[in-house]
């Protein structure tokens, strides 16, 4: 779905249609709008765990100690995020995007 490395520094970008099928990815104008929702999760779900985690092995009590993990964290997953949270948007929340398996069969025909 997307070209190019997860990290890097050029501008991730998704095709518009899949190079293999051709299916169109983007279903209707602002799909991927709903995206930032499912990214939203996945940065709670991050933060607190990392939060936790950073409060049972250091026993600090210093905010600038988990501000400084929490905002490392929330830079290092944001490509991760962008890109997972498109695909789960796809995968979990269109019907109209189903995969199959005999379509790679047909092609080679």
């Amino acid at each position: 779905m997307f070209e190019g490395p997860i990290y890097g520094f050029k501008k991730q970008h998704m095709y518009e249609q899949c190079p293999h099928c051709g299916l169109k990815f983007e279903i209707e104008p602002g799909y991927f709008y709903a995206a930032m929702y499912v990214s939203y999760a996945f940065s709670v779900a991050e933060v607190v765990s990392l939060g936790l985690a950073t409060a049972f092995f250091t026993r600090s009590e210093s905010p600038w100690m988990y501000i400084a993990v929490l905002f490392l964290a929330i830079i290092i997953f944001a490509p991760f995020n962008l890109r997972y949270s498109r695909l789960v948007l796809l995968h979990y929340l269109s019907p109209k995007v189903v995969y199959n398996p005999r379509f790679e069969s047909e092609l080679e025909k």
